[in-house]
């Protein structure tokens, strides 16, 4: 879990190391409307495992509403190549609710920007 940035992150793998290379509270104040809170958004970045699976949820739990979840990445929507793996979850979305989907493997931390900007419009709706 990050704590640079008020943005609640999950990088829990590759992806995690990805999202990471953009610099997400100086490209988030560029698109965000100033009114937006990051700490209502939650970036789940790679494999969600049933032992990680109660700790995802308590971060979620702990976002202030509206709360909307980008999962980033191949692993965090479907659980990636690892799938069929008896510990890993078959996406975040058996967890949370997921708002935002960001394909790849791994994304591109400009596709993070974009999946940023439809979460921002979610919780400013």
């Amino acid at each position: 879990m990050s704590q640079s940035s008020p943005l609640v992150q999950a990088g829990l793998a590759c992806c995690g190391l990805e999202a990471s290379s953009l610099d997400l509270v100086e490209s988030a104040r560029g698109f965000m409307d100033s009114s937006t809170s990051l700490d209502h958004i939650l970036v789940i970045a790679g494999t969600v495992t049933q032992a990680l699976a109660p700790v995802v949820l308590q971060m979620y739990e702990s976002l202030p509403q509206p709360r909307v979840v980008v999962a980033f990445g191949a692993c965090a929507i479907s659980g990636g190549p690892y799938w069929d793996s008896y510990s890993v979850m078959k996406g975040a979305s058996q967890v949370v609710p997921v708002d935002v989907f960001v394909p790849g493997c791994p994304p591109t931390p400009q596709d993070l920007a974009r999946a940023l900007e439809q979460a921002s419009a979610k919780v400013t709706s």
